[in-house]
């Protein structure tokens, strides 16, 4: 099964209850992104979103990014 980074983000914005368009304005507003839904949407089709821009992104979720060592098996 391959990884699908788009529609877990996408979920994570659901979840928090924004449309897109909400996640961009505030990211727009805190951190200078582009306006653009379409600009956030191509990088999560491309899966070009870079660490620091999924750490605002988080942020902007009221997430955390969390490294957390794995449990051995």
């Amino acid at each position: 099964m391959k990884y699908n980074l788009r529609n877990e983000i996408k979920s994570y914005i659901v979840r928090s209850g924004y449309t897109m368009q909400e996640v961009v304005d505030r990211l727009s507003e805190d951190y200078g992104w582009s306006d653009s839904v379409s600009n956030l949407s191509n990088k999560l089709q491309r899966e070009s979103l870079r660490y620091v821009e999924a750490v605002q992104l988080a942020d902007a979720l009221g997430y955390d990014l969390v490294w957390q060592k794995r449990r051995d098996k």
